[in-house]
């Protein structure tokens, strides 16, 4: 007489490969004969998630037996096509280079069911600790960088859950750099001029080609891609306004356009005067003489700043020829973007309304811009405490 097999098995060691295993009953097949769900993963714990997952959905009868494919296999052939159909070409690029570079490399070979909570925090742990591969030996990720992995992690193990390939999310489970700890490493490589400081550099910098652009920069605070992707019919130098609309980025080195900005699909800045003023008589118009002097030469993709052909500037050049500057005139290291965080700073400390500078930034929500300006908030808060305590109490 047969012994009739139980309708599961609670996880156990594997002693050959280390892994805990489980075993559960999930239905029977046309042939009449039970088929098994064999969960499996790092620890016993992530191994009864699972197993509590299968049964539960066997109970409501929306289990679906999980295709055998590589992490590497799904990425490729399943999920990343679909994102660059509905991405931004810069963020396709972006999720592919990491996934390249950093996570297939790593746990790529694992089966998509394999992979569990455990297996993604030593996934970020080594990235920590040596993940920059064959740029850095030895050096590891900023938490940042850890962070931003997470995400695309989390994002493609999501989708294999809504398109019924997985039960759960393990990178639901697992444990990546906190966000508090992104914000502090944030706050740590920022690096802002004074006024003073930034008045010097402009005023130095004057006869380069690039300084009308970072003069844009510095004034609107915007981001390094808005600037370079300024064109011409989106400023409005009578009412002294312009709309941020579009974007240039680097992909694979190459300058790409691409409409819309990081958050939304176009934001009015208003101008200084000063800075209207450069535009309107000394960069429109040495680009009028430029454009005449090539004729049909000239690459006319109507922007505010580009090379003397009309190409857009390459935005890591852009940064790169800022930095050269700096070191030519002996001024405080900072970097390019940190222009941005020195007009953030520079209009808190001037007392401008948290939202106006939120919205100026195109920040989603001004709680982003307080926390990443905490430095020059609190002194703000307190001013407020004591004005409005003033006008309660009196002198």
């Amino acid at each position: 007489m047969t012994k009739r097999r139980a309708a599961s098995a609670e996880p156990k060691k594997n002693p050959v490969t280390g892994k805990w295993e489980a075993r559960v009953r999930v239905g029977k097949g046309a042939d009449g004969k039970w088929k098994w769900a064999h969960p499996r993963g790092d620890t016993k714990r992530e191994v009864q998630a699972k197993l509590d997952d299968v049964r539960g959905a066997v109970r409501t009868q929306s289990y679906v037996p999980p295709k055998r494919q590589t992490f590497a296999d799904y990425i490729d052939h399943d999920w990343l096509p679909v994102v660059k159909l509905n991405q931004k070409p810069s963020t396709y690029e972006s999720y592919a280079r990491n996934l390249r570079v950093h996570i297939l490399p790593r746990i790529g070979q694992l089966q998509l069911g394999d992979i569990g909570p455990t297996t993604l925090d030593r996934l970020y742990a080594e990235l920590r600790q040596s993940g920059h591969r064959g740029h850095r030996p030895g050096a590891g990720l900023s938490v940042r960088s850890v962070r931003y992995i997470h995400s695309i992690v989390r994002r493609s193990l999501g989708d294999a859950v809504k398109k019924g390939r997985l039960v759960r999310n393990a990178a639901d489970a697992a444990d990546p750099p906190d966000a508090e700890s992104v914000k502090r490493s944030a706050k740590k490589s920022m690096h802002t001029w004074s006024a003073a400081q930034l008045e010097e550099f402009l005023r130095r910098s004057e006869g380069n080609r690039y300084q009308p652009a970072w003069m844009f920069l510095a004034t609107t605070g915007c981001r390094r891609g808005e600037a370079v992707g300024m064109t011409w019919d989106a400023l409005n130098l009578n009412t002294g306004q312009c709309k941020i609309r579009q974007t240039i980025t680097a992909i694979n080195h190459q300058v790409h356009i691409e409409d819309g900005t990081k958050t939304d699909d176009g934001r009015v800045i208003q101008l200084d005067a000063r800075t209207v003023a450069v535009l309107r008589t000394l960069q429109k118009v040495h680009q009028a003489q430029e454009r005449l002097l090539l004729g049909a030469g000239y690459q006319d993709h109507g922007l505010a700043f580009c090379h003397p052909d009309g190409r857009p500037y390459h935005p890591e050049r852009f940064s790169r020829e800022f930095d050269r500057m700096v070191a030519r005139l002996g001024m405080p290291r900072i970097r390019l973007h940190d222009l941005r965080h020195t007009w953030a700073s520079l209009a808190l400390e001037a007392k401008v309304p948290l939202k106006v500078v939120s919205e100026r930034l195109g920040h989603a929500t001004t709680s982003v811009t307080a926390d990443i300006y905490s430095h020059v908030t609190p002194p703000m808060d307190s001013e407020a405490a004591e004005t409005v305590a003033t006008l309660i109490f009196g002198l």
